[in-house]
């Protein structure tokens, strides 16, 4: 018998254990090639086990760093100092609790937020979420592309149109990688972090910002809700937060683990998967901290309070600090960040597709129609309107980003929160109720960037 038909078995008999509210079985597992590849140790002690399940947390946490994210960053460190870093703690907060549930929906279950969605909704809805989706990762992958191709210019010298169609050559390490087994990406991924890590430790170190101002930062102040513009960069950050596409990527690849099946063995792997996630997710939080504290301290310091494109503060970090290395750092920080966030993108490009139409594709045909939709527009904007063109364009995806993710959220926490399908594992009420909280903050938060934009507020 073959691993997928095996594997679909398995998870056929999963989903009856976990509860009765399903129409249909699986018919095939989440990211089949992968499915359940990666043992788990048993009898052995909770580190070696914690170890087996570290590695998907940080596949999502790339979502939370990607290039899209750093400009609102920068804005608010330049223009108000320490003060926002509060908000994106806060908006890390909300992340953690939606990537568990996440988490928890691939355990118990043994589907991915795609597959349930197919499952639960009917057809004509099912294709709406599909096509709505497919639109989000592309948009996605559209910030990673821009975000990518400033690097390149940045560090060689490419022009910006070069810089956008060389990022199709991604294909080719995301082909690599996925042939030599799943921790191997997971391991690379974890290394451009590590990279993007000491960029920013470096810098930080370089900009010697106030201790003190950063713990007070850290702390909820009036203003943010009183300052217009202080609350208008708030919203960016927590409207920012959560991609989408996040959520149905990690409802997929907890399932690489070969965890026991059983009530117990579910209720653990939800524990050290969470583990892994909330620790990943921290991680993410130092690096948006790191972005915001480099230019609290670079730019905001030193009365340069506009400091809002990526582009200008590689042009300035270098004077401001008096060191050439600076700006290359923040350069390399950002090549690593548009590179991690583009293979975890082909990830839940191929996860969306194989859920809601159970249809598979080839790894490397799926990333090639989805690099090719993101460069197509790139390379037509950057032609006719260079640098100025590709900003708008990363603004507009985030708007698109922000379409979307009501319609990730609503079903991940309608669906936990469903004792008919979570059976014993369903959200108890302090949860059910927190997620409906959280989940109405965020997309209050994007309906608010959505109006500001259309109306031209923003």
């Amino acid at each position: 018998m073959m691993r997928s038909d095996i594997a679909a078995q398995d998870i056929a008999q999963q989903g009856s254990a976990a509860g009765s509210g399903w129409r249909t079985d699986p018919s095939a597992p989440s990211l089949p090639e992968v499915h359940r590849t990666i043992a788990v140790p048993v009898g052995v002690g909770w580190l070696r086990k914690l170890f087996a399940f570290v590695g998907p947390g940080y596949l999502v946490a790339v979502g939370y760093m990607d290039p899209g994210n750093w400009a609102t960053d920068l804005a608010g460190g330049s223009a108000f100092g320490y003060t926002l870093l509060s908000v994106i703690l806060l908006s890390n907060v909300m992340a953690i609790l939606l990537q568990a549930l996440s988490a928890k929906l691939g355990i118990v279950t043994g589907r991915d937020l795609a597959q349930a969605c197919r499952d639960h909704y009917p057809k004509p809805v099912a294709m709406a979420l599909w096509f709505l989706c497919e639109v989000a990762i592309v948009a996605c992958d559209l910030a990673e592309v821009i975000g990518t191709a400033i690097a390149l210019q940045l560090l060689f010298g490419i022009p910006l149109l070069w810089g956008v169609v060389l990022t199709a050559l991604d294909v080719m390490v995301v082909l690599y990688l996925q042939n030599r087994g799943f921790r191997h990406l997971e391991a690379f991924i974890i290394g451009l972090m590590l990279i993007i890590a000491g960029c920013f430790l470096v810098e930080l170190i370089l900009a010697q910002p106030a201790i003190a101002e950063i713990a007070r930062g850290f702390i909820p102040s009036p203003e943010i809700v009183t300052n217009p513009e202080m609350l208008y960069i708030a919203i960016g950050i927590i409207g920012a937060t959560v991609m989408p596409h996040n959520l149905y990527l990690h409802s997929s690849i907890v399932q690489t683990r070969a965890y026991d099946r059983t009530e117990i063995g579910k209720r653990e792997a939800i524990r050290y998967a969470t583990v892994d996630s909330t620790v990943a997710l921290m991680f993410a939080l130092f690096i948006n901290a790191a972005i915001l504290i480099l230019a609290a301290a670079a730019f905001h310091t030193t009365g340069r309070t506009d400091v809002a494109e990526i582009q200008d503060a590689y042009q300035l970090l270098a004077p401001v600090l008096g060191i050439g290395i600076a700006s290359t750092l923040f350069a390399v920080a950002l090549l690593a960040s548009g590179q991690n966030s583009t293979l975890t993108a082909t990830l839940a490009g191929q996860i969306v597709m194989e859920g809601f139409l159970s249809i598979r594709l080839k790894p490397w045909l799926r990333r090639l129609i989805t690099r090719g939709i993101a460069i197509v527009p790139t390379v037509i904007v950057t032609a006719m309107y260079g640098e100025s063109g590709t900003a708008h364009l990363l603004v507009l995806s985030q708007v698109v980003l922000s379409l979307q993710l009501p319609f990730a959220v609503v079903p991940l926490v309608a669906f936990t929160s469903d004792r008919a399908k979570m059976g014993a594992f369903a959200n108890p009420a302090w949860l059910k109720w927190t997620a409906w909280l959280v989940s109405t903050i965020i997309i209050v938060l994007n309906v608010k960037l959505l109006f500001d934009w259309v109306t031209g507020a923003a």
